[in-house]
This record gives C-alpha cells, sequence and structure tokens, in this order.
C-alpha cells in the first residue's frame, strides 16, 4: 500500500502535538489539541491553516483562457491580471466535477487550483489541437492560509509590501518578501473571515510557518476548519457533492454560473435551461438540541423527504447546523423541518447559507 503523502510542514506539525488523519491519500492536520480554541482563533484573531495537498495547476499557452473555459462554468473574459475567480468546474452532463479557483498571471498563463487531481486529464480532453499545457505544481507550492481579523495586521508587520489595497479575490502576480522569504500573496481562503494565502518555495515553507507562528498566528487543523467553513457556507468536493452527479444549483452557486454570458463551456445549454427554475437550493439548518445528525441525513417535512444534510456539525457560536440541499419550494428562511437524528427527529429551521456573515461582508473588509 502507497503511505499517504505528508505535507512539508508535517514534521515541525507532528513536534508541536498536531493530531493527524489520512484522506484520499494526503495526512492532514486534525487538530493541534484544542478545536474550539482553534476556532476562536480564525473568528476573533488570527490563525494558520497548512493546504498542501491542495491541487495548483500552472496553465499555459496562447489558448489557455479558452482551454480552461471549456469545463470552467464562471466567465473568464473579464478576469484582470491579479484577479482570481472561483467556480464550479462542470461536465458534458451539466454536472460538477470540481470547483476551485483560477488565477490570471497573463493571457497565456494561469494558475487553476482543484480539489482533484485529475484536471490536467480533463483539461486535455477539453481542449483537443489548442495551445495548452497543464502542469501539477502541487508539491512545489505550498499554501499557508493565514485567518481571521488580524491577519493583515500580522502579514503587514512582516513585509515591507502595502497590503492595504490587496482586494479580496486578488493576488499579486510577482513574489513578495515576507518573513524575510519570497512568497506569492493571495486574498482567498476558507474561513468566512479576513485572509490571505501564501505560497513560498517548498523548501522556505517550514521557516514560514514558524514565524507566522511565533508571532502569534494560531495553528489549526480540519476539525477547527469544519466548524467556521460550515458557518461560512463553503462546499467540500466529495462531501457537499459527489463529482459527476450534482448539478452546481444544486449547491446555490447561481453567481458562478455564467448563463448569460458568451463564455463556452460544456453543458451550458442545459445549465441555462435548468436556471430558470433549479430544483433544489443549498441552505443552512439550525437543528435544535445537541444531537448531531449523520452525513447524508433526511430532511423531512411531515413523513415527505424534501432534502438532504451535507455537512453537519456542532460550533460554539450556532450549536448545532448543517448544510443541506432542499426543495426550492421549501428553501426559504425560517421555514420549519425536521432532520433524522439518532433516536428520531429534530426541529430544524432553514436560515442563511453563510450563517456567519450572510452579506459575506467580513472577507472583503
Amino acid at each position: 500500500m502507497t503511505p499517504p503523502i505528508r505535507s512539508v510542514l508535517a514534521d515541525v506539525q507532528e513536534e508541536q502535538g498536531a493530531g493527524f488523519l489520512e484522506d484520499s491519500g494526503w495526512t492532514w492536520v486534525t487538530t493541534f489539541g484544542d478545536p474550539e480554541g482553534e476556532y476562536d482563533a480564525v473568528r476573533s484573531d488570527v490563525a494558520i491553516w497548512d493546504v498542501y495537498a491542495l491541487q495548483k495547476w500552472d496553465v499555459t499557452g496562447q489558448d489557455a483562457q479558452v482551454a480552461i473555459q471549456r469545463t470552467f462554468a464562471n466567465n473568464l473574459a473579464s478576469l484582470a491580471v491579479g484577479q482570481v475567480r472561483y467556480g464550479p468546474f462542470v461536465d458534458e452532463n451539466a454536472m460538477m466535477y470540481d470547483d476551485g479557483t483560477v488565477y490570471k498571471h497573463g493571457d497565456d498563463h494561469y494558475w487553476v487550483m482543484t480539489n482533484g487531481s485529475d484536471y490536467g486529464d480533463r483539461l486535455a480532453a477539453a481542449a483537443p489541437g489548442l495551445d495548452v499545457k497543464a502542469v501539477n505544481r502541487t508539491f512545489e507550492m505550498p499554501v499557508i492560509s493565514v485567518q481571521g481579523p488580524r491577519s493583515r495586521a500580522l502579514l503587514q508587520s512582516l513585509t515591507t509590501t502595502d497590503l492595504a489595497d490587496l482586494r479580496y479575490f486578488r493576488f499579486l502576480p510577482e513574489r513578495i518578501q515576507v518573513a524575510g522569504v519570497p512568497a506569492w500573496i493571495l486574498r482567498t481562503g476558507f474561513s468566512g473571515e479576513l485572509g490571505f494565502e501564501l505560497i513560498p518555495e517548498a523548501d522556505d515553507a517550514v521557516h514560514l510557518w514558524t514565524t507566522l507562528r511565533d508571532n502569534g498566528a494560531r495553528q489549526i487543523g480540519l476539525d477547527a476548519i469544519e466548524m467556521v467553513r460550515v458557518e461560512a457556507g463553503l462546499i467540500i468536493a466529495a462531501v457537499d457533492y459527489q463529482p459527476g452527479e450534482t448539478s452546481p444549483f444544486d449547491l446555490s452557486l447561481d453567481k458562478t454560473i455564467a448563463t448569460a454570458s458568451t463564455a463556452d463551456f460544456l453543458g451550458k445549454e442545459a445549465l441555462v435551461a435548468m436556471a430558470a427554475a433549479p430544483p433544489n437550493r443549498f441552505k443552512t439548518l439550525q437543528i435544535s438540541g445537541d444531537v448531531v445528525p449523520e452525513y447524508g441525513a433526511d430532511v423531512r417535512l411531515g413523513d415527505e423527504v424534501v432534502g438532504t444534510v451535507t455537512s453537519p456539525v456542532a460550533t460554539p457560536r450556532f450549536g448545532v447546523i448543517g448544510l443541506a440541499v432542499l426543495r426550492s419550494d421549501l428553501a426559504e428562511n425560517g421555514r420549519e423541518l425536521h432532520v433524522v437524528v439518532e433516536g428520531g427527529t429534530a426541529a430544524a429551521t432553514v436560515a442563511d447559507l453563510s450563517i456567519h456573515d450572510p452579506e459575506k461582508l467580513k472577507p472583503r473588509s
């Protein structure tokens, strides 16, 4: 059996008492011993998270934009250099096979960051004959996510580059010095808070991680990330959707599906038809009691199954909540439903997808 891939930061994390789990061939930190304290650092201070396993693709060639667009449902035509765009990657059946971000370095140079490792093959299959090349740079591009209300202040103390004007979903196309090492800096994250992501050289990752830690950033793992990302309504592949089986409309990704544009992507005609009346919506459920439902638990109206819980969790600020795919006619805020839990059902109230920050103002702050 092939051993799981360890991050370049795994040794130093292990020295700090990290717990680990294996998922899809990668080793992830679960916690440094206090998930709720780690959660609080994201929400009220500053935290660092290792996102080594994120798949990073360097896409080049004069047809790079056209090729990427073939399976990316958001519109790339208006993307400026230094700008990032999030959206679903779709197949010929208009189903999501992944979701991720596209970063524009130039007309012939992009980064694409995905969950799955098959993006290069999918790009090649969707863009035959085009001048484009995708190279997986995951091992060369460790990502350190710096998240929380104090993230900008911390990073500003470690660089002479003014970060005040780096807007949400933008990045600096040239590396800058952070804590004495060159790194790309991205104004992105997976927390629902003000945040940045840093990409140093692999050999510099430990120095950058430990410097951030020693300057007040709390190390966190998946246990804390699960709480903050569910509160923020952020999705995970193979959890909130099954690749190749789920429509992006089922996840309420309407704003990232460029049906009204001239963008040419697979499944567009079917997605245009779905846009008029999506059968399902993606929402948060506030669930009464203290029992967390199982993944995939049924959501009911009376005896009728009207939805599925995809990401149930208990958080310090909201108690038991869960992301859920719900039938559209029952997805309005305040609707009372029930969720199957151990021993019966629990009352559940439909709420905003991002229950933490419905207008998503904090990441833009």
